[in-house]
């Protein structure tokens, strides 16, 4: 079986058989989405959750994977290049933990990221399946596309399977 890393600010799609992961979720998300008629899925690896306030409006170049309002619809975009439908997505996340015992001035990273992840996916009228959030610990999150099933990896607590 074919293993596709993620990385931060990353996604990646697959078609049929394989193992999409990606490692150190802390106040970053990881979206997985999957259309079990079709076989396809994806996954994000978002670090920020809006595109708005860190992209400048003359920039040539941006990493769409890299934001929540703009990773979401992309992973869907490639997605259903493999055939995906929409309205067979189902969603699982996870991630979004505050790792320091500091806040920026706007409040914690995580949150704002789980809160723009949500967002993104309901705009897109996407249900969440299974989501574990939030905490104080970083994640491992694994798809394995022949069958959607999602493994989240806690760091000091195990894997939960959704």
């Amino acid at each position: 079986m074919e293993t596709v890393h993620v990385k931060i600010a990353d996604l990646a799609v697959k078609k049929g058989d394989g193992l999409l992961v990606t490692y150190g979720l802390g106040s970053c998300v990881g979206v997985a989405l999957y259309d079990p008629r079709c076989n396809v899925g994806g996954l994000a690896h978002v670090l920020l959750n809006d595109s708005t306030k860190f992209i400048k409006p003359n920039a040539t170049s941006v990493n769409l994977a890299k934001f929540a309002d703009t990773a979401v619809p992309y992973l869907i975009e490639r997605m259903l290049v493999l055939g995906a439908r929409k309205l067979n997505l189902t969603a699982t996340i996870a991630g979004g933990a505050s790792l320091f015992n500091f806040k920026a001035d706007t409040g914690n990273v995580g949150d704002k990221n789980i809160e723009a992840v949500k967002a993104a996916l309901q705009q897109e009228r996407i249900s969440i399946a299974h989501e574990e959030v939030g905490g104080s610990c970083g994640r491992t999150m694994r798809l394995f596309v022949n069958s959607g099933e999602v493994t989240i990896t806690t760091a000091g607590k195990g894997a939960l399977k959704s």
